[in-house]
């Protein structure tokens, strides 16, 4: 690649870490969010809740701006964006200030997100420099979902407000790199094509409902959940019927007639749903359980962060002598492994003895993240990639709230008492949701292999590129 190929790249992948940490940082900062900002549980809730809604609810609309109104500009204005509320996070002085701000936050990232990734699948042809390319991109990227741990507790034992400033100064860098190295691209021809507004504002409430009673499962009555849930696969099923018949869809139904596209997000989703939930439940584990100090729990998940290394090195050269779809299979088969094996941990286990489940972690996002942005893109038309990127980070977003909620219900029902016996059982109980969704998703993947022969046709040539 060339120079100004690779200052692109590294910009576009930093803005996903960016994406990556915030998410991350701010769950473990929230005990010290609530004490110093006075919260009930509910409002604590809502932080995270806030910047889900915006993230998974716009990130279709998002990823379609991107294809319509120019990729560059819909990633330079989400990220200014992103720099400005995730600041007025760090400022609030009230709950109703974070959450309003963090819910802007999401909205910004679901137009920088898919924008960036569609920048990289239309700058690179697809093949080979492609493949190099999401690979860095996917590494970097899982890189901020597991070092961000780690960051935000350092930070946290610092100063909270760190957590939402660091953030701001790493998108004042990327903006101004950004600006200066993607290049200017013609202004997409929109002739003869219109915005589905209808069709966005549609699937734009069936996800953020859908994502809302994901989100508040564990904490509201279950007619309050059955009938969000309910209202979200109505608007989902009048969105298919909009889609039908509009001109110029949001998302053409055709799009879903590529299998590996289709598997590509389901296994995003379940993925996403174990990290998310596996993470949370060794966080209260290693606090609530065992007594450590948010910086000793951050410290102990700091091997997670392997991928960063390994997944720029090591994956490239097992996807040219397997493909991706095998690497794929057996980063999800390490993603099992790591929630079975965590079971074993009772209320004197060793880290030595944790080690082996947190380091099964590493290597699963190692294998699994950047194959999956593979899978997901690949022979997409280039005026679809920006709605491609999106379907796969709003599965993404679907699954991690559908993890911490699952987790969370679970863990809720299966503690009995206060008891570190009885909070054993119910941190037991709660990891067989991870288990579950990394078992369903190892099925879905042992039936992608065939989708992977024409990138196996050209892996041979990676190494020259």
């Amino acid at each position: 690649m060339k120079a100004r190929e690779w200052g692109v790249l590294l910009v576009l992948s930093g803005a996903i870490f960016l994406e990556g940490i915030d998410v991350a940082m701010l769950n473990i900062a929230l005990p010290s969010i609530r004490a110093d900002l006075g919260l009930s549980t509910g409002s604590l809730q809502w932080v995270v809740s806030a910047y889900v809604l915006g993230y998974g609810g716009f990130m279709l609309l998002g990823g379609r701006a991107a294809d319509l109104l120019g990729r560059r500009r819909v990633f330079l204005v989400a990220l200014a964006v992103f720099l400005l509320f995730s600041g007025l996070g760090g400022l609030a002085q009230d709950g109703a200030t974070l959450i309003a701000a963090r819910f802007v936050t999401g909205l910004a990232a679901a137009f920088m997100t898919p924008a960036g990734l569609s920048i990289i699948t239309t700058g690179f042809e697809e093949g080979p420099k492609r493949d190099r390319a999401l690979m860095i991109y996917g590494a970097i990227g899982a890189g901020g979902f597991t070092l961000g741990m780690v960051i935000g507790g350092l930070l946290t034992s610092l100063d909270w407000r760190w957590v939402f400033f660091m953030p701001v100064g790493l998108s004042l860098v990327l903006l101004v790199a950004a600006a200066a190295l993607i290049p200017r691209s013609p202004v997409p021809d929109r002739a003869g094509q219109r915005f589905d507004l209808l069709g966005g504002l549609t699937i734009t409430a069936a996800v953020v409902l859908l994502v809302l009673g994901v989100e508040r499962a564990s904490h509201v009555a279950l007619p309050w959940t059955a009938g969000t849930l309910g209202l979200g696969l109505a608007l989902v099923a009048a969105f298919v019927a909009i889609e039908r018949r509009t001109a110029a869809p949001l998302v053409r139904p055709g799009i879903f007639r590529s299998a590996s596209l289709v598997r590509a997000n389901v296994i995003g989703m379940l993925f996403m749903a174990g990290f998310f939930g596996f993470q949370f439940l060794v966080v209260l584990y290693l606090q609530e359980l065992r007594g450590w100090s948010t910086v000793e729990a951050s410290l102990a998940m700091l091997v997670i962060g392997l991928d960063v290394a390994l997944a720029p090195t090591l994956t490239p050269k097992l996807v040219r002598r397997f493909g991706n779809a095998p690497v794929l299979l057996a980063g999800l088969v390490f993603a099992a492994v790591a929630f079975g094996w965590f079971l074993t941990a009772g209320n004197d286990t060793s880290y030595l003895g944790m080690l082996p489940s947190l380091v099964a972690m590493g290597l699963a996002f190692t294998l699994a993240y950047g194959p999956l942005t593979i899978i997901a893109t690949n022979g997409i038309a280039e005026e679809e990639q920006g709605l491609a990127g999106g379907l796969l980070y709003t599965s993404f977003q679907f699954g991690a709230a559908l993890g911490l909620a699952g987790v969370a219900a679970v863990n809720v029902a299966a503690t009995a008492s206060g008891t570190s016996e009885a909070l054993l059982d119910g941190y037991r109980a709660a990891l067989l949701v991870p288990l579950g969704a990394a078992v369903v998703a190892v099925a879905v993947g042992a039936f992608n292999r065939n989708e992977d022969k024409a990138a196996e046709e050209r892996e041979p040539a990676l190494a020259a590129a």
